[in-house]
């Protein structure tokens, strides 16, 4: 199979103005003398009259010619760029299917093929995977820095570190007795130092938000007593009935979600059920208890109702709403002083102000500009170099170079499986299923 030439569609579905097959594998080249009679200067497009194997006209149409290693999937790679409707397209794909040894590719096999054939590693097949599916500013930035390498230069470098520890390790125990060579506590002193030094480096990339953060959506709760407001909030925010709208308490009785960019950042919305401690029927129970969970897990929180009743959250915004209904009131207005900021969903009053808040606060959980979020595999792998190059000084391990050589070498091997050059083959077929037929 992985030696078979495949083809697909690359480009969006038709009809489109231009629609791009590309054809890659040993027998590309043949495929496309076929179809355009000729083999066009490599990487250059040249204008040609596509025909089937009966000299049938299938379209005027532009062609490219990638001689492999150099390419995309680090294959022979030829492109056609048609015009881009139903009928040329398929007349097409019915045309390369005729062809001996050619067959349609399967989701995510010219990526597949790329990083096997060492064009990409797995940190960029993943930020591959992510780009294909960003919708929103900040998803397009963190999956472009993951698309281009970012990640993958970093271990790079922790490898070279590594390897120059490891070097250092078996030099001791190999070459002790050469008077060049330092030996004994010396060695093992500064391996120690070394080892620590990249553990402190690895726990401050563990520290940064995790990609997932990115990819879903922050959540942002919407939480209070009964009748507070809320579900007229979360309306108000996806500017659509998403929510009901009722004088009647414990009208909403789940979490009722809804996906939202603000500033190009993606997030969740969420509205509960009106937190209250008595007066709830069996269901609604349920609902706050619902509620409160997703407090609890919320990264950020809009609280409507009293300051002093707000749960404890590290990231809330205390919120005076449905101010159309109370101003003039002395005790109401005076509750409002102790919030964050006054608003009514209603007529819009203090919804800019809410917006600004709340992307202020969603940005401090974002990786900063320059900085890649790690994915969660990759969190986990680093994580346990992080735990191999942690040594208690003073202990048994501490002075036993054996012991640090092993070390040396299975954070190495967890690192190793960022990139995909170890241990990974289970979750190939998850990730390449991710993309695509045509990448």
């Amino acid at each position: 199979m992985e030696n078979d030439t495949i083809f697909a569609l690359s480009s969006g579905v038709p009809p489109a103005a231009i629609a791009v097959v590309r054809v890659s594998g040993s027998a590309a080249g043949a495929a496309l003398k076929l179809l355009a009679g000729r083999l066009p200067t490599p990487r250059r497009a040249v204008l040609a009259e596509l025909r089937d194997s009966d000299g049938d006209a299938l379209d005027r149409a532009l062609i490219l010619w990638f001689p492999g290693p150099a390419t995309a999937t680090g294959e022979d790679l030829a492109e056609l760029h048609l015009h881009g409707g139903r009928a040329v397209v398929a007349a097409v794909e019915t045309a390369l299917a005729a062809i001996p040894g050619l067959r349609r590719a399967e989701a995510g096999e010219f990526t597949r093929r790329a990083f096997f054939n060492g064009r990409i590693d797995l940190a960029e097949a993943e930020g591959l995977a992510d780009l294909l599916a960003a919708e929103t500013e900040s998803q397009r930035v963190q999956a472009l820095s993951l698309a281009n390498g970012h990640v993958s230069r970093a271990v790079a470098g922790w490898q070279e570190q590594l390897l120059g520890l490891m070097a250092a390790a078996e030099a001791e125990l190999n070459f002790a007795d050469e008077d060049d060579v330092e030996v004994g506590e010396v060695v093992a002193q500064g391996l120690i130092s070394g080892m620590g030094a990249l553990a402190a480096e690895l726990g401050a990339w563990l520290a940064r938000p995790a990609a997932e953060v990115i990819a879903e959506g922050l959540s942002v709760v919407i939480a209070g007593p009964p009748n507070a407001g809320k579900s007229t909030l979360i309306n108000a925010l996806a500017q659509r009935e998403l929510a009901i709208v009722s004088p009647i308490e414990g009208t909403t009785r789940d979490v009722i979600e809804t996906p939202l960019a603000l500033d190009g950042i993606a997030m969740r919305f969420s509205d509960t059920a009106g937190l209250r401690a008595e007066g709830a029927d069996a269901i609604e129970a349920i609902g706050i208890d619902r509620a409160k969970a997703a407090v609890e897990a919320a990264d950020i929180l809009l609280w409507l109702g009293p300051p002093e009743n707000m749960p404890d959250h590290p990231r809330a915004i205390r919120i005076a709403a449905q101010a159309d209904r109370w101003q003039g009131d002395a005790e109401a207005e005076a509750a409002a002083a102790r919030c964050d900021l006054t608003l009514s969903a209603a007529t819009g009053t203090g919804m800019d102000g809410l917006h600004r808040r709340i992307v202020d606060i969603a940005r401090t959980l974002l990786p900063r500009e320059g900085e890649a979020a790690l994915r969660q595999r990759q969190r986990v792998a680093l994580a346990e170099a992080r735990d191999w190059l942690t040594i208690v000084r003073g202990s048994r391990e501490a002075s036993d170079l054996i012991l640090l050589a092993e070390r040396l070498r299975l954070a190495g091997a967890a690192l190793d499986r960022i990139t995909g050059r170890a241990g990974v083959e289970d979750m190939l077929d998850a990730l390449f299923g991710r993309f695509c037929i045509g990448k």
